[in-house]
């Protein structure tokens, strides 16, 4: 298939035909029917017995930041000072051994009021291509959440396994979304709200948060756009659904200080113009949250049972297993498991 070939040869592609095949790709998958981008109508239906936001605000807004390469980790203190400045908060993920993880960095975000996630032990491959595969790397995820002293984990390139996350120390997951067909696993959760994933017939699990605004590096490096009218669309719409605005972005990616971008960056200006725009036009009526903060919030809530539906599956990948979200107290993820018990 298109995508297992383009990740296949990637690792000896230049980077600008990389992003040209990409490109090719979204344009094709935008000319196909049947995706609901950005927009999914059915990801609007509020859970049953949905309480709504603490301090009754309108929506929430949760901001994170993939640190994908060691230029975007040098380039995430100005984004943190940029969002410090407009009184915003948000998660920074790194990857644990792509690049030197600076701890000092992580230190001063955490005293700042910000969150530090984890975005994989390296950023490549899918970690749950196999038991054997995920078994190893669950163990070094694990450690890493252990040392960073992180609640939440969002796999690289968005691949979700929402049964094998139980296998993991985490709060919560993020490496889902409402709708986005771009994504090597383009399945998506059909809600712009936060669920609960049981784990089997215990009362525990984690909360799954799916990003529910168009990934930066899609809307201005692979579409192209110049302008972020297609995020204001989208969180309009959420804040009329009572969603979570739950939005990914890479520094990797941003241009600060008015320089020029490369042909694979967009101005940091953008993402200060998305800021000033939430912060005049729905001024008081948002909930800025960490990610920690909304699945604490989540597990918290005291509704009935309910059962999301089934998630759109397509051909190119395996077909999601179905959850229930319900509420109950926090307990230790199930053991790895091994190969003679357990099949996945």
């Amino acid at each position: 298939m298109l995508q297992d070939l383009y990740y296949a040869l990637k690792p000896i592609v230049p980077r600008r035909l990389q992003i040209e095949a990409r490109r090719k790709y979204v344009n094709w998958q935008m000319s196909r029917n049947g995706y609901r981008w950005p927009i999914d109508p059915e990801a609007g239906k509020r859970p049953e017995g949905w309480p709504g936001w603490p301090d009754g605000k309108r929506f929430a807004l949760v901001l994170t930041h993939d640190v994908a390469r060691a230029i975007g980790q040098g380039r995430c203190h100005e984004l943190m000072q940029l969002e410090k400045s407009m009184g915003f908060r948000s998660a920074f993920n790194f990857v644990a051994e792509d690049y030197p993880a600076d701890m000092m960095l992580r230190r001063l975000f955490v005293d700042e009021g910000f969150e530090i996630g984890l975005h994989g032990v390296k950023h490549g491959g899918n970690i749950f291509k196999s038991e054997k595969i995920f078994r190893d790397e669950a163990k070094r995820i694990n450690r890493y959440l252990k040392e960073w002293n992180c609640a939440g984990f969002r796999a690289p390139r968005m691949y979700h396994d929402l049964e094998k996350a139980h296998y993991l120390d985490i709060e919560y997951d993020a490496s889902t979304f409402d709708t986005d067909p771009f994504e090597p696993q383009p399945d998506g959760m059909r809600t712009i709200f936060p669920f609960f994933v049981q784990n089997g017939s215990a009362e525990s699990g984690y909360v799954e948060l799916p990003y529910t605004l168009p990934q930066d590096f899609t809307l201005f490096v692979l579409m192209g756009h110049r302008n972020i009218g297609l995020w204001k669309e989208k969180l309009r719409w959420i804040a009329e659904k009572g969603g979570m605005a739950l939005l990914i972005t890479h520094p990797d990616y941003m241009r600060f200080n008015g320089r020029k971008p490369g042909f694979d960056e967009y101005p940091a200006a953008y993402y200060w113009e998305f800021l000033e725009h939430i912060k005049t036009t729905y001024e008081g009526q948002y909930w800025n949250a960490l990610p920690r903060d909304v699945a604490r919030f989540r597990r918290a809530v005291d509704a009935p049972v309910e059962r999301r539906p089934e998630p759109k599956i397509h051909a190119s990948c395996s077909p999601v297993p179905s959850m229930s979200a319900t509420i109950g107290s926090c307990a230790a993820p199930r053991p790895l498991p091994s190969e003679a018990t357990r099949s996945m």
